[in-house]
């Protein structure tokens, strides 16, 4: 009941966390709408997923244990964090009216854009292996890793798929929207920020 509690505490704690988890679901909820804000949450878990599977079937350890390895991560993590904040920033403005033809954006690429930022995420990285190692005995169960593991990803798409519903909502939307070109470049400039935060702290 400690070990539950304990990783409760520390999931909710890490999930509403300002990161690039959060400014990515801003983005696309705010230029995309509610649907794609979900799609992504839905990505994000779903990456969730992919910290908890490599860490439970042993190559979280090897990662921890490899310097180089993680630095190829961080790296590529960095990189696509600029990309997408660099198209964030020159992106058009889209019109909320819909009678007005307004830039769209697929289920899939909404998706996918919450999935590859959380998985080439170091700090989800980081969090899952320190969950695993730090707070999970190795007596535990294998069947409780698992069920652990659906919690942290579930407590995401929770989270971020309230984050999504809020923010796109009409009427904070159609506000927002009237901003929309300060928004997307300081969304772009967050993103690029970390993503250059990581690559520093990288080569330093």
């Amino acid at each position: 009941m400690i070990e539950l509690f304990a990783i409760a505490t520390v999931t909710i704690l890490a999930v509403i966390s300002p990161g690039a988890d959060f400014a990515m679901i801003t983005r696309n909820s705010l230029i995309y709408g509610r649907k794609s804000g979900i799609y992504s949450s839905l990505g994000i878990s779903t990456g969730v997923l992919v910290h908890v599977f490599y860490t439970l079937i042993g190559i979280g350890v090897l990662i921890s244990q490899t310097p180089s390895l993680f630095s190829i991560i961080r790296i590529v993590g960095a990189l696509y964090l600029i990309y997408i904040g660099y198209n964030t920033f020159i992106s058009k403005n889209t019109a909320f009216d819909n009678s007005e033809k307004s830039e769209i954006i697929g289920n899939f690429d909404s998706f996918k854009n919450g999935f590859f930022t959380n998985a080439l995420n170091p700090k989800t990285t980081l969090f899952v292996l320190s969950v695993y190692t730090q707070i999970v005995s190795s007596s535990t169960p294998l069947y409780i890793q698992i069920l652990y593991g659906i919690f942290m990803s579930f407590s995401h798409l929770i989270w971020f798929s309230f984050v999504a519903y809020f923010l796109s909502s009409n009427r904070l939307r159609e506000k927002l929207l009237n901003k929309q070109k300060a928004i997307n470049m300081v969304i772009g400039i967050a993103l690029a920020i970390i993503g250059l935060w990581l690559m520093i702290s990288q080569l330093i």
